[in-house]
């Protein structure tokens, strides 16, 4: 490789000089109007002189050399004008000292010099006009405080103009042939294909290197995004109707409203994203601070983020590339059924367990179908699905023709072919090809999705992907990736036909403020009686209970009258905000069935709390919920549901979801649980109130967002049978105490022992 080491990756004194603003000469293009006239509109029109230029300015040394050798390479045809205040020429071409002295203002221009330099050239740039500019060189935010000063000058000096970076490697455009981009690369000119952004260089140029026959229309390395985020790359994207797809390799989301806004117009366009996040480990998220100053956030969040947006994500780089072949070719797939056709038993098997295992299925054959298959392959082959045809009619291109067609006359929504070719430097390859070439003429006969899928990555070579790709059908490298890919595409269908049907509410931490500012006082949080009062006065049901008022000596006695006034049984609880965890604490007493078990239930806790509450027992649930919201600075308020009680932590069976959520997104996030089927009634048991839980939950998720919530957590939610309710028996509120106002919410009263709805 080269460039990686030259003088942009130095912080030594810059290669060109600092150029002012000229006024522009006769006939040349004018500087446009500053970000806060020119509107979205004006700066998409800059990025898209960016991404696809007439001429291009390089600006720099060795980089810039390389630049102009890529621009030749990929067959760039328009000018391109270097940039070097001592320099004479750069491969063949005249230097210009300055940016002033060009002949014009650039579409693009890549600036391949220090840091320290590159804000001045970017300062004139902007202010010539130019449509954008790449800026390779790194040591910006990634590089402690100096460097994130340095990145808050570089914003400045853009003063609107579209800039991809600081710290990447360029842009590729394989549609129109353009390379803003220091360094060698992998890929060929398409005239269709998958738009790719990514955080990472390197990760970048590993992408186009690839043997799997993803036409790749962008590459586009992000970097840190000083200036142009991915969401404004995003939608730059979907306004080029050849780009297929958008594949997204992620470090971080740090402008939510932004993605959000990109990823919905995507979903309209019906454009499918997929995206790779890195950071879902607590080392990875410390790495990627290093690498592009991104902050990964939660990784639960991000994935409830994708879930909302119709985004599907993936988790190896394997399975990023062949997502996104399969949607260039078939697009979100209606859903997930799948036949599978190979003449080995075992590959059968693979295909069965990847499916189960990754999220696809294999349905029975419809009648007609295994009739006609057991009319092609005889009274030999067990018909069923995956089907294993043996080796009967191998080498007979028209009886596998018509065993293909059969099966793909099935109606499921994606129909595979597992073949792995042999080498054919040392083996004869035409019977396999024979048996390909049938499967391709079926899927063109039929129409039907179709993928031919190898074990192994070699087993289908490149040239034959090619051919397979051209004839309408994906090549798929891998089962499991294949199958991976197939759940992704269904996943990104369902999610449209939702958004189509319903709309999509952007998440509420897509317009919500940031952090509160550091004046905020510190949250306020309620005990367990003021928190279930708050919650009851919005409609969620808790037990009748009562508060001891009188002195810690006098408490156990005044514990046994309301008590007694309640109904025995009762249960006592020892009552302090500070107490979060009281099961632990050995403040919980349940079961107390007279007036002395209570008495001596509250001297047991008497080193715990001066109050105590007194409650009347639930009735035995059907199951326990967990019940959270809590507030995230990026994503705003996030509802988390799933199995309750002492043993959540141990348990982790939970489900969340970014607010607002409705009852049917909360319904679907229950039944993502693995105690979902002791809701319905597992075994004979009793069916839970499920419409009631969802209320609970549902005015729960409302009443933190509209009561300046920080947290809630409500554990256990006693969802009792059916026709009975729900009760949440627990609860912690956490309201946010900071200078944006006070909560218009209704406020608990706690100055009376009564209140509560009774159960």
């Amino acid at each position: 490789m080269t460039g990686r080491s030259d003088e942009t990756r130095t912080r030594r004194g810059p290669a060109v000089e600092p150029q002012r603003a000229a006024e522009p000469s006769p006939g040349t293009e004018t500087a446009e109007p500053s970000p806060g006239t020119e509107g979205r509109s004006g700066r998409s029109q800059r990025l898209r002189r960016l991404l696809a230029p007439r001429h291009i300015a390089v600006v720099g040394g060795a980089s810039a050399a390389e630049a102009v050798r890529q621009c030749r390479a990929i067959g760039f045809t328009g000018s391109i004008w270097p940039v070097h205040p001592r320099r004479e020429h750069i491969e063949g071409l005249p230097c210009h000292r300055t940016v002033a002295e060009l002949p014009e203002a650039p579409d693009a221009a890549l600036v391949a010099v220090p840091n320290t330099a590159a804000v001045p050239v970017l300062a004139a740039l902007s202010a010539r006009g130019a449509g954008g500019a790449v800026c390779y060189a790194a040591g910006f935010a990634e590089d402690g405080a100096d460097g994130a000063r340095l990145q808050e000058e570089l914003r400045e000096a853009a003063a609107g103009m579209p800039v991809i970076g600081p710290n990447c490697i360029g842009v590729l455009n394989y549609l129109d042939g353009s390379a803003l981009w220091a360094d060698q690369h992998g890929g060929a000119r398409v005239t269709s294909g998958v738009a790719v952004i990514t955080q990472s260089g390197n990760i970048a140029q590993n992408l186009t290197m690839q043997r799997r026959s993803v036409p790749l229309a962008y590459v586009v390395t992000a970097g840190n995004g000083a200036v142009t985020g991915v969401p404004e790359l995003i939608e730059s994207m979907l306004d080029d109707p050849r780009v297929s797809a958008i594949g997204l390799h992620l470090e971080g989301i740090d402008d939510v409203a932004g993605f959000s806004r990109a990823a919905l117009r995507a979903l309209d366009a019906g454009v499918p994203v997929v995206a790779l996040k890195t950071g879902s480990s607590a080392l990875g998220a410390r790495a990627n601070l290093s690498h592009t100053s991104s902050l990964a956030g939660s990784d639960v969040l991000c994935d409830a983020l994708f879930r909302r947006l119709g985004v599907a994500r993936v988790h190896e780089v394997g399975t990023f590339l062949e997502t996104l072949k399969l949607l260039h070719v078939h697009g979100p797939l209606t859903g997930t059924r799948v036949t599978s056709a190979s003449c080995s038993g075992g590959e059968a098997a693979l295909i069965a367990d990847a499916a189960q295992q990754h999220g696809a299925h294999l349905p029975e054959l419809p009648a007609a179908v295994a009739a006609r298959l057991r009319q092609v392959l005889g009274d030999h082959v067990h018909v069923a699905n995956p089907l294993d045809y043996h080796t009967y009619i191998w080498g007979d291109a028209e009886a596998q023709r018509a065993c293909f067609t059969a099966l793909q006359g099935s109606g499921f929504d994606v129909n595979l072919l597992l073949l792995d070719l042999p080498r054919d430097d040392r083996c004869a390859p035409g019977l396999w090809t024979t048996t390909m070439d049938a499967f391709t003429a079926a899927a063109q006969q039929t129409g039907a999705p179709a993928c031919v899928v190898s074990s192994l990555p070699e087993g289908l070579p490149e040239d034959v992907s090619d051919r397979l790709l051209a004839r309408g059908v994906a090549p798929m490298h891998g089962m499991a990736d294949c199958v991976r890919a197939i759940a992704a595409a269904g996943e990104i269908s369902r999610a449209r036909r939702r958004h189509l049907r319903e709309g999509t509410v952007r998440p509420a931490g897509a317009t919500a403020p940031g952090p509160a500012p550091a004046s905020a006082k510190p949250a306020a949080r309620l005990d367990e009686y003021a928190a279930k009062q708050a919650l009851s006065a919005h409609g969620v049901r808790v037990p009748r209970g009562r508060v001891t008022r009188q002195s810690a000596a006098r408490a156990p006695d005044e514990a046994a009258d309301l008590a007694a006034e309640l109904g025995f049984p009762v249960v006592v609880k020892a009552l302090s905000p500070a107490l979060a965890h009281k099961s632990e604490a050995g403040g919980v007493r349940v079961g107390l069935t007279d007036r002395e078990a209570v008495r001596e239930a509250v001297r047991a806790m008497a080193s715990l709390a001066e109050c105590f509450l007194v409650e009347e027992m639930v009735p035995e649930p059907v199951a326990e919920l967990l019940v959270g919201v809590h507030r995230d600075p990026q994503f705003g308020h996030a509802l988390t549901v799933g199995a309750g009680g002492v043993l959540v932590e141990l348990v982790r069976d939970t489900a969340t979801l970014l607010l607002p959520a409705g009852r049917e997104q909360i319904e679907d996030a229950l039944a993502s649980l693995r105690i979902w089927p002791v809701l319905r009634g597992f075994r004979g048991g009793p069916e839970g109130d499920l419409a009631a839980a969802v209320d609970a939950v549902h005015t729960v998720a409302r009443y933190a967002r509209h009561a300046a919530v920080a947290e809630i957590d409500v554990n256990p939610l006693l969802v009792l049978p059916a026709g009975q309710g729900a009760v949440a028996v627990d609860a912690l509120i956490r309201h946010e105490a900071c200078a944006r106002g006070t909560s218009d919410a209704k406020k608990p009263d706690t100055r009376h022992a009564g209140g509560g709805r009774s159960t």
